[in-house]
């Protein structure tokens, strides 16, 4: 028997920005700390990808959302205590099954990238919007994750005109020698293929 092939809009929910608010009808909303206001002058044109798990190589779990809200216990795990004192945060997190959670409004600057630089411009943060899947550099990458990735930045590059589809890095394009993920797992031309289909299925700007 032929499994059915999802298309990039089947069983997702519908993504819109809503530019007062900067937040993502559809996403569920967290309010991390780790924000702050972007430079008055900052012209958010960069869109990057990121992978995280925690502990590594593990998927669920609540230990991303407590990392992004300063709440992760450093003796649940080894490794946490390395990471629990870090003030970091993203945007947006895709979990393998395609769940999407904002982290920070897209008005404002998710510190997500750190030390980075783009076309000449350093510190990545004041001028972009940083998307996490859950993920390892080894561990392919799931559909929903593609798919759900896919209508998110659609969305994004609809609302936000100086953002593009042909402006989406990873984190090791911005941070290299220091950064590698999203890593080899991720399929860029998948991901491209699929962002460019969501893209042209949404209405013109007006």
């Amino acid at each position: 028997m032929l499994t059915p092939v999802l298309s990039v809009h089947s069983r997702l929910p519908r993504l819109e920005v809503d530019l007062p608010n900067g937040l993502l009808r559809g996403a569920q909303f967290r309010e991390s700390p780790n924000c702050d206001a972007r430079p008055r002058a900052a012209v958010v044109d960069l869109i990057v990808v990121h992978g995280i798990s925690l502990p590594p190589g593990a998927f669920g779990g609540p230990w991303i959302d407590r990392l992004f809200m300063n709440v992760l216990e450093p003796d649940a795990h080894p490794y946490f205590s390395t990471v629990c004192t870090l003030k970091v945060s993203s945007h947006l997190l895709v979990r393998r099954d395609g769940e999407l959670t904002q982290y920070v409004r897209f008005t404002d600057r998710a510190w997500h990238a750190g030390k980075s630089t783009y076309a000449g411009r350093e510190a990545c943060n004041d001028f972009s919007i940083g998307i996490e899947l859950e993920g390892t550099d080894s561990a392919p990458y799931l559909d929903a994750q593609y798919r759900v990735l896919a209508n998110a930045v659609a969305a994004l590059c609809s609302a936000y005109p100086t953002l593009s589809t042909e402006r989406i890095l990873g984190h090791s394009d911005i941070a290299p020698g220091r950064k590698t993920d999203p890593g080899p797992a991720f399929d860029w031309t998948r991901a491209r293929r699929l962002i460019a289909l969501a893209a042209s299925r949404r209405p013109p700007r007006e």
